[in-house]
């Protein structure tokens, strides 16, 4: 919870968040940690190419860090909670564009 609040906080972000501390969700959506991924140097260069442009990260306390490996990914749902875009991401980067986004929600 503390976490979140950290995050929302920092972000500024308005939406609702869902907290899932078994990762029963997460894991349902087809997500998990991976070292590999998550360091790969392809990641890693556009991180510090960010931190060479001074780009903000949210500042989390590490007592609060518990898989820096866990892995995201975007999903939109409508209001019976039905599934209109499931995208895991392949790398911490990875992300569906807009056009898909909005193509999944027939705007």
């Amino acid at each position: 919870m503390e976490g979140a609040q950290v995050w929302l906080e920092q972000t500024g972000c308005t939406f609702d968040v869902v907290l899932d501390p078994q990762r029963k969700v997460y894991r349902s959506f087809g997500l998990g940690s991976s070292y590999a991924k998550v360091m790969k140097f392809s990641c890693l260069l556009q991180y510090s190419e960010y931190g060479a442009v001074n780009r903000d990260f949210p500042d989390v306390p590490s007592r609060l860090l518990e898989d820096i490996y866990q892995m995201g990914g975007d999903f939109l749902l409508n209001d019976a909670g039905k599934v209109l875009l499931c995208h895991p991401s392949k790398t911490p980067l990875d992300r569906p564009t807009v056009t898909d986004i909005l193509q999944a929600a027939k705007l």
